[in-house]
């Protein structure tokens, strides 16, 4: 049942918690806070993650931070180079919360049959993911904000989600609704914040859980999870169309930034159309469009600055407690965003750098400070990157590996971690946005990125069998796919790359996404051992030995697809697993 709160006291009581916990914190000593001697607390690490809703890396958003960068980015580590391993908002988020790549939790979409919450329960995921895992490692486990789609107000008790201590959940069809949001707490039946700001709703029940954790006397996890800088969304009465419109800021952020505009980086709505599949045929943006996206772009900045004031909330009263030197804080988003780009409207869901690559911040206990880091990353590190710094034996099936927070860590992973991101995504590729509100059937595609020394490579096949190569070197702004000049006979020849003839570097690449479009575990951080099990290859840049070329031009299958789906369907994938090399033997003597 979906209770609607009466509204005016609703604000009153709130705001009186607020005004009682603002004072509480401010006036708490380590004392009366912190329990003293060996307790817990005291030696086992807390976390704080704060994880935000569709914040790009590549639109500058971080710049209109200052209290993100205060706090965290000045005095911890910036991972220049983390991924999400696919570009929309539950599957990325199963995937950090699980540890493993979107083919092998199934969760492909936001809503079913492929995805969402009902999806994520009937995986068998709900008794197998972090928080379940940490309170059997002795931590209380806290969570507010949004969690996943399609979680409403009529499935959230179908079961309840496990794994935490106290929850305070944001529910569809009311998470993206900056003025109209419905919270569940506990076991309790929702309530609707009617006319209240989510972020500040969201932000005194952080505080309050934050209080709760120092009072319980045990390590713990927290995560705020906002939905700044989504696009506001109302779903439909019957009979009427979707909206999915800019977001919306506090009143006192509404007139910030008048003059921002999205950045005219060379890939903004270019004279030129771009990419390959549906992207290839949108038209060029008039003005009036651009005009709109920039006030989109605008309201994103604006919905941050509730969000950067809860970075710095957070650390005060972290400070307050005497446990910020014991404490993790973390920042996060689940998925990129692009406006312009490519001459796509507001939106995600595609495989460009504007997606996919996204922040990453982390201070704590032994992280350098003002770091910034290029070692590569993804989402599927986090969940061991959590139960290795919290001293929890990890599992044996991540599909990731601890991320290095120390600075020996981060000069070891420069030398030694794995180089690349398996990249995916299933379904639909859609605008948001007044000017943007369009579905694009056959968004399916297979990719990753490998950035090693000497090269910086996007590599992707989509569903329809078309192909991208960009060498982000040259080309950050992915502009020039190289694919084109190897499938044109009629054009020119096509040029080297890494000093070899384009078509044996894509060999390479492709034997390399079809390990990675199907791996599990160890196969997914050590791919290069699935095709040379004797352990010879580590990287492309060993793979590129002339050595290789009759086993990867010649002998290796091709990624490919037989059909366009719009979930994991592995008939569909063509294809599933390469052929190991056999010392120069041709596999057929083998077999």
């Amino acid at each position: 049942m979906h209770i609607k709160s009466n509204f005016s006291g609703i604000i009153v009581t709130i705001s009186l918690l607020s005004w009682l916990r603002a004072s509480t914190a401010a006036q708490a000593s380590p004392v009366n806070q912190l329990p003293l001697g060996s307790n817990r607390i005291a030696t086992r690490p807390n976390v704080v993650f704060i994880l935000t809703d569709d914040q790009d890396l590549h639109m500058q958003s971080l710049d209109y931070m200052p209290l993100l960068k205060k706090h965290i980015t000045d005095r911890g580590t910036f991972y220049k180079r983390h991924f999400c391993t696919i570009a929309i908002c539950c599957p990325s988020r199963v995937s950090l919360w699980t540890g493993k790549t979107a083919h092998n939790t199934n969760v492909t979409d936001v809503s079913p049959p492929h995805g969402g919450y009902p999806k994520f329960i009937s995986q068998g995921l709900n008794e197998n993911h972090l928080p379940v895992w940490l309170q059997e490692a002795g931590y209380n486990t806290y969570y507010t904000g949004k969690l996943f789609n399609s979680h409403t107000v009529d499935n959230y008790h179908s079961p309840y989600v496990k794994g935490y201590t106290g929850s305070d959940f944001l529910l569809d069809p009311f998470t993206y609704q900056y003025l109209n949001a419905s919270f569940q707490r506990n076991q309790d039946p929702p309530i609707s914040y009617e006319g209240q700001y989510s972020t500040d709703v969201l932000a005194e029940k952080g505080y309050g859980f934050l209080e709760d954790a120092v009072n319980a006397g045990n390590p713990f996890f927290l995560t705020l999870a906002p939905i700044g800088p989504h696009a506001n969304v109302k779903f439909p009465e019957p009979g009427e169309a979707i909206e999915m419109t800019e977001p919306v800021s506090a009143p006192r952020h509404q007139h910030l930034f008048e003059d921002v505009k999205v950045p005219r980086t060379p890939n903004f709505n270019p004279n030129q159309p771009s990419g390959v599949n549906w992207i290839r045929y949108l038209p060029q943006q008039n003005q009036t469009n651009i005009d709109y996206n920039d006030h989109f772009y605008r309201q994103r900045l604006r919905a941050l600055q509730a969000i950067d004031e809860i970075v710095e909330g957070v650390i005060e009263r972290l400070e307050s407690y005497g446990i910020l030197d014991n404490t993790y804080v973390i920042y996060s988003t689940d998925n990129g965003y692009h406006i312009g780009q490519h001459r796509l409207q507001p939106g995600k869901e595609c495989g460009y750098e504007e997606d996919i690559n996204i922040p990453l911040i982390i201070r704590g206990p032994g992280v350098p400070e003002g770091e910034v880091t290029e070692i590569v990353t993804s989402h599927t590190d986090l969940a061991p990157t959590f139960l290795n710094l919290l001293g929890i034996p990890l599992r044996d099936d991540f599909d990731g590996i601890p991320i290095p927070l120390t600075k020996t860590g981060l000069e070891e992973a420069s030398k030694q971690r794995h180089e690349h991101v398996n990249v995916e995504f299933w379904g639909i590729g859609l605008g948001e946005g007044i000017h943007g509100w369009h579905m694009y059937p056959n968004n399916t595609y297979k990719a990753l990125r490998v950035i090693g020394k000497g090269y910086n490579l996007y590599y992707s096949v989509w569903c329809n069998n078309e192909h991208q190569l960009y060498n982000l070197d040259r080309d950050p702004y992915q502009l020039e796919n190289l694919m084109v000049k190897v499938s044109d006979p009629s054009g020119p020849s096509p040029p080297d790359l890494l000093g070899l003839p384009l078509t044996k570097v894509i060999a390479r690449l492709d034997s390399l996404l079809m390990v990675l479009k199907s791996c599990k575990g160890e196969s997914c951080i050590e791919p290069w051992k699935v095709l040379h099990p004797g352990g010879d290859v580590l990287n492309l840049y060993d793979a590129l030995s002339v050595k290789y070329d009759q086993f990867y031009v010649v002998e290796q299958p091709k990624v490919a697809f037989s059909s366009c789906e719009t979930g994991y369907i592995p008939e569909a994938e063509g294809p599933q697993e390469p052929i190991m090399y056999r010392d120069g033997v041709h596999w057929s003597h083998w077999v």
